[in-house]
């Protein structure tokens, strides 16, 4: 009775309005925001911490997300007192790609993609990373229209075309008078470029190539820019000459005037609304015997004489095949890149959440226990940290493999960027999971951006590469080096794999927190799986072999090793750039929290199943693995705000939530 006569009291006072007193309802001392910078210290200097990871083209970056704050056509709206800027998805698919378009002239008027395609050089090459991966934290489909443009579109004429074609296309590209997109993919065949059918033939008596689509699994499918907005594209087919298939080559094809008109002979449907992505505007097309001139072939491979004649200073037809496919890696490193930041976007809203939201008091009238204060959600948040720390790490890696390119280093730079691009969007897709569970019902919401950015990436997972095939062709190509390496009974070069040449790892019975932090160990751990892994992977499949399966049959059979040669591959290889990187610093607190970092995502990789399904972990082993996960992560907490400040991402490109969260949801606000 006592209890429902206090309720009545508080109910009376209430609806009277009558002073409060002790009894009566009253603010929760935790529903209050207090800003994380105010009980959060630095430990070490949060922008050489930037300069590491993101290394190159920090002045540039802050320009190009001035240039966007500044913007009302990059949709700023006030949430809490502070700007925010991110797509309104609430817009129609038309007027996403309208936004996306204007964005982009925008972005060119101020000169942002200045020199992109007409300068070369290292510096060029980095400033046009840079410029992308600014564009993939505000939008996925900003990032992706400049992408086919730029990197498809542009990049195909650079590296397939000659010097005419050069001069041609690529200064009216970079000024986007043209508008280019990147027809290769067909309903039949995605990954499978040998496959594609569309077909192009050459008539001598006009001097023109013939470019038809013979069925419908040949029309070209989910082509960016196709639907509304490219008036040219270049077109993968099979080039037949005088009754023989010379194999996929590459056409320059006119597909709209100026006027957005399409071009006679040709037709184009729009592939509708996506799950993300909706500023792309992604079309099919068809050619019905679309006649284009002889000089729009792209001859750097191979090439036509006017009387027909096929010509290629490459006679074998796979080396031929996987010279026009070599260019195409830079896609895969712009998406594995891109993956990367968003991945930062999505861990510096939910940390900094984390660290002024509160849930649940541990005794009776004590104030509410913060959330990053939680053993559960450390353990959730901190080793996706270290994951995005390893990352960023061997994305500088991957570009600077890049832009420093030989003859040489092709094979490496598609071997490295196939497997980082399949393990960064994994990752990312899960550490945009994480993120959305750990903001709870905040994450929920479109403007707190976690949530949406699930939908924009899961494409990235099938981008330029179905993963799962990327890590076949991995594996493939580590199997293919161990073959050479025995035939020609020498030492193992290149791709890491120099660990081969040495005694094999052992790992020791019992292990302590001492040995588990010691990165000559985690390198001998992550060494030790991929080795062996390669030795039962050759021996599987010869094994299939010699029981008379072909090579792909023996492939095909044994593809759950090869996706988890591909794992150990990919592990080991991100964690050499993060030991790399941790050695450039001098002695210091930021090379101790590097080092944190560093055992923390080794220990998740030595934590993945595969170590205990092989045996390379005993069960009590696995238990001092996790454990010591656990204690890493504590030892992080007191730097949760340090390490996410670092990701140079500014307060305007997260999520209101990552702020004052509490006057983002007021009446005054919404």
């Amino acid at each position: 009775m006592e209890q429902a006569f206090k309720r009545t009291q508080i109910l009376t006072n209430h609806l009277l309005q009558s002073s409060p007193s002790s009894q009566t309802l009253s603010s929760n001392a935790c529903l209050s925001y207090s800003p994380p910078e105010l009980s959060e210290n630095y430990a070490f200097d949060i922008k050489d911490m930037r300069k590491l990871i993101d290394r190159h083209n920090l002045e540039e970056r802050d320009w190009l997300f001035g240039l966007m704050k500044q913007s009302k056509l990059f949709n700023p709206k006030v949430r809490g007192g502070k700007v925010f800027v991110s797509p309104d998805y609430n817009q129609s698919m038309e007027q996403q790609r309208e936004m996306t378009l204007k964005r982009i002239e925008y972005l060119l008027e101020k000169g942002a993609f200045k020199g992109w395609l007409t300068e070369k050089g290292e510096d060029i090459e980095m400033r046009k990373f840079a410029g992308f991966e600014v564009c993939s934290i505000y939008d996925h489909s900003l990032f992706t229209k400049l992408g086919v443009h730029f990197f498809l579109w542009g990049g195909a004429i650079q590296f397939f075309g000659t010097k005419h074609h050069h001069d041609k296309w690529l200064r009216d590209t970079e000024n986007y008078w043209i508008k280019g997109c990147f027809a290769m993919t067909e309903l039949g065949h995605g990954s499978n470029v040998r496959g594609i059918e569309t077909v192009t033939t050459y008539d001598s008596n006009t001097g023109e190539f013939v470019i038809n689509t013979p069925c419908e699994s040949a029309q070209k499918y989910w082509i960016g820019g196709a639907a509304n907005h490219a008036t040219h594209t270049v077109v993968f087919s099979q080039l037949h000459i005088n009754g023989t298939n010379q194999g996929v080559h590459a056409f320059i094809v006119q597909i709209r005037d100026a006027d957005g008109n399409i071009s006679p002979n040709i037709r184009i449907v729009d592939c509708g609304h996506k799950i993300g992505l909706n500023g792309v505007d992604n079309g099919q097309i068809w050619f019905d015997n679309v006649r284009v001139p002889r000089e729009n072939l792209l001859n750097s491979v191979a090439d036509v004489s006017p009387d027909g004649k096929y010509l290629s200073s490459i006679e074998n037809p796979d080396q031929r095949f996987a010279a026009f496919m070599a260019p195409l890696t830079v896609g895969r490193i712009n998406i594995a890149i891109s993956s990367v930041y968003q991945s930062k976007v999505a861990l510096a809203t939910s940390i900094r959440y984390a660290l002024t939201r509160r849930a649940f008091s541990l005794k009776q009238n004590e104030p509410e226990v913060l959330l990053l204060d939680y053993p559960s959600h450390q353990r959730r948040l901190f080793p996706l940290v270290a994951k995005t720390y390893a990352m960023s790490f061997a994305a500088n890696y991957l570009k600077m493999l890049y832009v420093k390119r030989t003859p040489q280093s092709n094979k490496t730079i598609h071997i490295v960027s196939s497997s980082f691009k399949a393990t960064f969007t994994w990752n990312n897709m899960q550490i945009l999971q994480e993120c959305r569970e750990a903001c709870g019902g905040q994450g929920l919401k479109t403007e707190n951006r976690v949530g949406q950015l699930k939908g924009e990436y899961d494409v990235q997972s099938t981008f330029e590469g179905d993963n799962l095939i990327l890590m076949q062709q991995v594996s493939k190509a580590l199997f293919a080096e161990y073959m050479a390496a025995q035939k020609r009974n020498k030492v193992f070069k290149g791709l890491g794999l120099e660990h081969m040449n040495k005694p094999c790892p052992v790992i020791p019975l019992q292990l302590t927190s001492t040995t588990l932090r010691c990165s000559q160990f985690q390198m001998d751990a992550l060494c030790l799986r991929e080795r062996d892994l390669l030795n039962r992977f050759v021996a599987d499949v010869s094994k299939c072999k010699a029981k008379g399966e072909s090579s792909e049959q023996a492939f095909m059979i044994c593809y759950e090793l090869a996706q988890d040669l591909g794992k150990a591959f990919s592990d080991r290889a991100i964690f050499q750039t993060f030991v790399d990187a941790e050695t450039t610093l001098p002695a210091g607190s930021l090379k101790d929290v590097l080092g944190t970092l560093r055992s923390l995502y080794a220990l998740i990789c030595i934590e993945d199943v595969s170590f205990l399904q092989y045996g390379y972990l005993s069960v009590d082993n696995g238990a001092n693995v996790r454990r010591e996960i656990t204690k890493l992560c504590t030892e992080l907490r007191p730097h949760a705000l340090a390490l996410v400040s670092s990701f140079g991402i500014p307060d305007a490109f997260l999520g209101p939530i990552a702020f004052n969260w509490i006057e983002a949801n007021a009446w005054s606000s919404v």
